[in-house]
């Protein structure tokens, strides 16, 4: 019987001064801050049984999990696909602001449907690649706890699948604040929802403190 934690990190903040959604592009590092945060969350889980470590491919993400890593000896790090940032239309574009890019009327047309949504990767999609490696990770640290680093979006839908919501939501009321940690509870009965932490809720912005950055 398969029993063990998985706390899925969202990565640290990320040099970005254009405000870019940057989805999947590539060099996407972290910010001094965003170091910080990944140092933080190295100290968060020193002591913890962790015996398998899964990361997104994305350079934001590993970077993140290199603290984690060295903190336990330097433990082997799985690069999966699988928690990667969800693909989305409008990357490279930016979307806040007075010069935003939705004021192209040739991009409204992914924006007519929230319930898929129309702009981007099926809610369910990402579900299901994100239980998948949530699945692999528990097996693989089977009576012990694992770690994965992956983005806002995707560790978001794995909770509110895990808890049994609707995955349409609001981006605003995500609970998914950069480097902080939801845990999962994982059996042969199924993914529950155990738990969400913010041990860098004191570096954050005061502007990022709700949750939502576009594209993160």
């Amino acid at each position: 019987m398969t029993h063990a934690l998985v706390h899925l990190c969202r990565h640290g903040q990320v040099e970005n001064p254009q405000h870019v959604l940057y989805g999947r592009l590539p060099d996407y590092h972290l910010s001094d801050l965003g170091r910080r945060m990944a140092d933080r969350l190295g100290e968060y889980f020193t002591g913890r049984d962790l015996t398998h470590l899964r990361v997104s491919p994305l350079e934001r993400a590993q970077e993140t999990m290199a603290p984690i890593a060295a903190a336990h000896g330097h433990l082997p790090v799985v690069t999966d696909e699988g928690v990667i940032e969800a693909w989305n239309h409008l990357q490279g574009h930016v979307l806040n602001g007075v010069d935003s890019d939705l004021r192209d009327p040739r991009l409204w047309h992914y924006l007519v449907n929230p319930f898929r949504p129309s702009w981007g990767e099926p809610y369910v999609e990402q579900v299901s690649r994100m239980s998948s490696a949530i699945r692999a990770a528990a097996e693989a640290a089977d009576g012990h706890e694992a770690v994965i680093v992956s983005h806002q979006l995707p560790i978001w839908m794995a909770r509110r699948s895990a808890e049994g919501h609707s995955l349409v939501h609001n981006p605003m009321r995500r609970q998914c604040t950069l480097a902080s940690v939801t845990t999962f509870e994982v059996s042969d009965e199924g993914i529950r929802f155990a738990g969400y932490d913010e041990p860098c809720r004191d570096l954050l912005p005061a502007t990022k403190r709700k949750g939502f950055v576009a594209g993160a």
